[in-house]
């Protein structure tokens, strides 16, 4: 279920009755198993593939990472790349802000979807948007500054530059900024605003964190007791409803 495939297909799978799977397959079923990197090598060698370069698996939610997101509870959490493309969300994560993962092309950044879709910001207080805006520039140059060249990143860079004037007068700054830990409220339309502080855990190489969000205060605790809650309430349908 975790991996999308179904329990005939993994048994086949296991059994050797079935074609050769595809790398993405495979990826998929990395994932879903919690494998290390070692261990993802050697299924991906196991099936007949390469195993996908550095800059391929970094798209693929670190093992030890997937395990302390399950760790956390309740706190919304959620694994990303240091380029901002969403990973991997917990319940609560996507309770409080939205699905983000399964974006395509450079809306996978969160970076590119906050300075072209104004409806990214909005989830903030509209006098806390500005200080987002500056910390998520800042963090970006920090990163271009540690791979410097990398076409993803100078990609990614122009098209903001091309199509975001906020963008360009914040770039035009030279601030840099390595996210650590910050505050954010979160202007949910159901359970109302809740204060939450960031925490962000970086692995060795910087190339992928985890994002773990704790109530600020006793409010923001009650309201996202009362989100969790929400949000598997079954709620019943009008007959007169279309």
């Amino acid at each position: 279920m975790l991996a999308g495939m179904s329990v005939d297909y993994v048994v086949r799978l296991e059994q050797g009755r079935s074609s050769q799977p595809s790398i993405q397959l495979l990826g998929a079923l990395a994932r879903a198993l919690r494998l290390s990197d070692d261990e993802r090598d050697h299924l991906f060698h196991l099936a007949g593939h390469q195993p996908p370069p550095a800059e391929g698996t970094a798209r693929l939610a670190r093992a030890g990472l997937l395990r302390m997101l399950d760790l956390v509870g309740d706190n919304p959490a959620m694994v990303l790349t240091e380029l901002g493309e969403v990973l991997a969300q917990n319940r609560m994560s996507v309770l409080l802000g939205g699905r983000l993962t399964g974006f395509t092309g450079v809306r996978r950044h969160v970076i590119y979807r906050w300075f072209t879709e104004p409806e990214v910001g909005a989830v903030h207080r509209a006098e806390e948007r500005e200080h987002h805006a500056r910390s998520l520039v800042a963090d970006l140059r920090a990163v271009a500054g540690r791979r410097a060249g990398d076409p993803e990143v100078t990609g990614l860079v122009e098209r903001l530059l091309a199509v975001s004037a906020e963008f360009r007068e914040l770039w035009a700054g030279h601030e840099v900024q390595v996210r650590r830990s910050d505050r954010k409220t979160f202007m949910h339309p159901r359970v109302g605003p809740v204060l939450m502080d960031c925490e962000t855990l970086v692995t060795p190489d910087l190339r992928q964190q985890l994002l773990v969000l704790t109530p600020a205060d006793g409010e923001a605790r009650e309201r996202l007791e009362l989100l969790r809650v929400l949000g598997v309430e079954e709620f019943p349908v009008s007959d007169t409803a279309h």
